[in-house]
C-alpha cells in the first residue's frame, strides 16, 4: 500500500479541519407557550406538539 512520503503542513490540515466547528442546534417557537424548542420535537415546556399534548409536564411555580 502506498504511504504518504511527506507530512502534511499545519495549513494543510488546519484548511481541512475548518468545517468540524461545533454549531448551535436550530430552534423554533413553540405555538403554544413561545419558548424556543428543537423542530420536530414535543416541547419541553408545556409538552405539545402539533397542537396536542403529546407529554404531561407538571407545572412548577
Amino acid at each position: 500500500m502506498p504511504n504518504p512520503k511527506r507530512r502534511h503542513s499545519k495549513a494543510r490540515t488546519r484548511k481541512r479541519r475548518a468545517h468540524d466547528a461545533l454549531r448551535a442546534p436550530q430552534t423554533s417557537l413553540c405555538p403554544n407557550c413561545q419558548e424556543p424548542r428543537m423542530s420536530h420535537r414535543a416541547c419541553p415546556k408545556c409538552g405539545f406538539y402539533k397542537g396536542r399534548e403529546v407529554i404531561h409536564v407538571e407545572q412548577n411555580t
